[in-house]
């Protein structure tokens, strides 16, 4: 293939979804260029870095308006890159409020829109409907109940499956990996994952330290393991609160290996988003927490039509893990909620029946190498009607 295929993601789901697509489509053909917006996963699979989308990634509404500019000037690159060497697609992976604004433009260049890892219009704001079909030319979606959403929308669908089947993978077991960072494998070890973008860690892990403090005086032994995600500035995790954690129990701060800080955990106290499908993927019971600022908070209460937010509650259709939003997120709220799971094993059994049930649900092993089989595909289509018009011409 002499085109080039344009991939725009953001965020780190985003770029760990779109840097195992990269492999996927490499591994099927690999003459393949393919670049886009991406981060580090995107580029170590082969991807080529048009611009990095942790300069643009950030939560909430309001919190966006200071991105803007770089956000712009990080989509007329992309569109630049289009117009300068045409791609035989383009590939949105999530991050509708970029990928919204980017795909008209080069869709009207004739380049076919794939839109991997769609937005969730059955949560909120299920206006973009009309949108995705104005501009997606096939939309493939990773919960099985999304095909039907986008089928009677009249948007082509496929469902692929759950990238994360395949992703969420330990590099260690339990037993080495808390050794190996001091910590005694029988304990009650608790996970802490703040979020994957600076202000979202700024608002959250604060009060995640603190409801640890609070369960490490209630429960015997408690220790724990801080994920951190890859590019986030160390001084969001030497805060007050985790320095008074860390000297008063074991805590470690792990880098790039969420998954098996997942796998070595009993509970884990996560914020909204991929990580609680990536923590119920490790059987793991969980409290959900999330908070933006006060005027994000009070649009998107206008615009989100689901009461819960959590991805495995959706997924289930109930509420089987506890999530704290807003006000309802305080230290005594979480720690009462872990230290409940941590010694109500009838409790902690019934989550992980739950979780089951969402693992059931998400698809079998090889979602990315259906996703890319299914992008050659769509190519290959357009192409081949592309010849049948010329031939009829001539």
């Amino acid at each position: 293939m002499s085109a080039p295929l344009l991939i725009s993601c953001g965020e780190a789901s985003g770029d760990l979804y779109a840097g195992a697509l990269t492999r996927e489509l490499l591994a099927l053909d690999p003459s393949l260029r393919i670049a886009g917006l991406g981060g580090p996963q995107f580029a170590a699979a082969g991807g080529t870095l048009v611009d990095d989308y942790r300069d643009i990634a950030v939560t909430g509404l309001t919190e966006a308006i200071a991105k803007l500019p770089r956000s712009f000037a990080a989509r007329r690159r992309l569109v630049a890159a289009a117009e300068a060497d045409r791609p035989a697609a383009l590939i949105l992976v999530d991050f509708p409020d970029f990928n919204f604004r980017l795909a008209p433009p080069i869709k009207r260049l004739g380049v076919p829109v794939i839109y991997y890892i769609s937005p969730q219009i059955w949560a909120w704001r299920a206006g973009r409907l009309k949108t995705i079909r104005a501009i997606a030319d096939r939309v493939l979606v990773i919960f099985p109940f999304e095909e039907s959403i986008y089928r009677q929308g009249g948007v082509p669908v496929e469902f692929v499956g759950h990238p994360l089947i395949d992703l969420a993978k330990p590099s260690a077991g339990r037993g080495a990996f808390l050794s190996a960072h001091g910590m005694a494998p029988s304990a009650p070890t608790i996970a802490i994952l703040p979020g994957s973008r600076p202000n979202e860690v700024s608002r959250i892990l604060p009060d995640l330290a603190a409801a640890a403090e609070r369960i490490r005086a209630a429960v015997a032994g408690a220790q724990f393991l801080v994920a951190r995600a890859p590019g986030l500035d160390e001084g969001l995790f030497t805060t007050a609160g985790m320095r008074t954690l860390g000297a008063a129990a074991p805590i470690a701060i792990v880098e790039g290996d969420t998954d098996t800080v997942l796998a070595s955990a009993d509970v884990a106290l996560t914020a909204s988003g991929t990580a609680t499908v990536q923590t119920a993927l490790h059987d793991t019971p969980m409290v959900i927490v999330y908070r933006v600022s006060a005027l994000s908070y009070l649009l998107l209460r206008r615009l989100v039509t689901l009461e819960a937010i959590g991805m495995v509650n959706l997924i289930a259709g109930e509420r089987i893990v506890p999530e704290l939003v807003q006000d309802a997120f305080t230290p005594d709220a979480v720690a009462r909620e872990a230290i409940s799971m941590l010694t109500d094993r009838d409790r902690a059994a019934r989550i992980r029946a739950g979780l089951a049930m969402v693992r059931a649900r998400l698809g079998g092993p090889g979602a990315s190498r259906r996703a890319a089989e299914a992008i050659l595909r769509v190519i290959g289509e357009r192409h081949s009607r592309q010849s049948q018009v010329i031939s009829h011409q001539s």
